[in-house]
């Protein structure tokens, strides 16, 4: 406290490799906790990158004015063509945070997030070198769990052949073959050994992990827990979208894209962001072909590492035609194109229970889209399913139970409009940031009280 009895700012740094104007939900995210938190009076500084999530994503477009001091690092933006050119983004940004911290002034709180994986190292480190320092993990996903149980997973979903390449890509693809042993982990191999050796070094030093479901918090603690039994402080908190960018949903209008012959006059399935390994795209295409002349179409909007399967997967179960895939958006358009849309779909790999948790979700929530969901039980979205009734969890492999499901939510108007009011209300009550940012500031009190 100060002598007149009022607070002094906190100095606190949130450490994320993107920050707006780029379009990585994590970005703004970050942005949305660290203008929270400078209103609120505290002395607030980003460490982030120079490119964005989307290749070329940030570059040349204008910084949003904000109270937030942002500290822009270099790093050779290689994109994600390749594991290398991935990997040398992330060791640049990793060993950039590491000195930037290392050699700041002394923070009440070091906020690190997990993009890219280990940063915490570098808050650990400012924590080592300022021993009032606290550190606090959020994580969006875990490392090295995610590449050990989803990495290898290159191939096209079970009954669908993905084309040989050719060319220089088949010249690429046998250096890949070469390098895969070595950058590849097994739990148990000599590389997953020191990861997880890491973790638990910085786990022993952490002061607080938020985790984004409660899979995900057993998953961490269980995992890089201490030898002893003990285990860090956490907190589940989860992920959020701006309430006020979704005032006036219901008035917007939907996108142009809905014009196009493959989309108009079609209930419109809606798969809006990162088609990543942890996202099955078989239980999409197997219901797809199964709807043939239903007047229902597909959008896939985005990008990610099953973005290509998608499309080979569609044409060898002869979907092609029910399957639209656009790019990524500029952030603003993602509500008209949810304006547009009769549901969201969102898939999770059985396998990446815990691992991750996704983001979409949210922003489906905000726009009051009832939400079809294929993947595990427990996860965030099958508990938001289940607490509010705004949509449908099916296991992986239900694709009967996607195309009722799917037939269903076209023809009753009624049902529909029940499944996207629970939809709204889960929104409001539990995933916009009137809800999240208060106990942001709980979990950061507590780690200074």
């Amino acid at each position: 406290m100060t002598g007149s009895g009022r607070r002094r700012p906190r100095r606190i740094t949130l450490v994320n490799q993107f920050y707006p104007p780029d379009v990585s939900p994590t970005a703004h995210l970050a942005a949305s906790l660290a203008e929270h938190l400078a209103a609120g009076g505290d002395d607030v500084t980003v460490v982030t990158g120079g490119e964005g999530y989307v290749e070329g994503g940030r570059r040349g477009r204008p910084r949003p004015s904000s109270p937030v001091r942002v500290v822009e690092l270099w790093t050779p933006a290689m994109g994600k063509a390749s594991i290398a050119k991935r990997l040398a983004d992330y060791v640049s940004f990793l060993g950039g945070a590491t000195l930037r911290l290392a050699t700041m002034r002394g923070q009440d709180v070091v906020i690190a997030m997990t993009t890219p994986p280990f940063v915490v190292v570098a808050a650990v480190v400012h924590r080592i070198l300022h021993r009032r320092s606290r550190v606090v993990l959020w994580s969006m996903d875990c490392y090295p769990d995610v590449i050990e149980r989803l990495g290898s997973r290159t191939s096209g979903p079970p009954g669908v052949t993905v084309e040989a390449p050719t060319g220089r890509a088949a010249l690429r693809e046998r250096w890949r073959d070469r390098l895969r042993p070595v950058v590849s982990l097994r739990r148990g191999g000599p590389a997953s050994n020191l990861l997880r050796a890491v973790n638990r070094w910085a786990f022993r030093r952490v002061d607080l992990v938020v985790a984004l479901d409660e899979a995900m918090r057993d998953l961490l603690l269980d995992g890089y827990g201490s030898a002893d039994g003990t285990r860090p402080p956490s907190r589940v908190i989860p992920n959020w979208e701006d309430r006020a960018r979704f005032a006036g949903a219901d008035e917007v209008e939907p996108w142009s894209g809905y014009a196009d012959p493959a989309l108009a006059d079609r209930f419109v399935v809606l798969y809006l962001g990162n088609l990543g390994y942890g996202h099955p795209v078989r239980p999409a295409v197997a219901a797809a072909a199964r709807l043939d002349d239903a007047g229902v179409a597909w959008l896939f909007v985005g990008g990610g590492a099953r973005w290509d399967e998608l499309e080979q997967a569609a044409r060898k179960a002869g979907a092609q035609d029910r399957i639209v895939r656009r790019p990524y958006v500029d952030r603003d358009a993602t509500r008209e194109i949810m304006a547009g849309a009769g549901c969201a779909l969102i898939l999770l790999d059985d396998d990446a229970l815990g691992l991750m948790s996704p983001s979409k979700l949210h922003a489906n929530l905000a726009a009051g889209l009832p939400i079809l969901y294929v993947g595990p039980a427990g996860s965030s979205v099958d508990a938001a399913i289940e607490r509010f009734g705004c949509g449908v969890s099916l296991r992986s492999g239900d694709v009967d139970g996607l195309v009722a499901a799917v037939e269903r939510l076209r023809d009753d108007a009624a049902w529909r409009a029940e499944l996207s009011a629970g939809a709204r209300r889960a929104f409001a009550e539990a995933y916009c940031d009137e809800a999240a940012l208060p106990l942001w500031d709980a979990a950061v009190d507590g780690v200074l009280s």
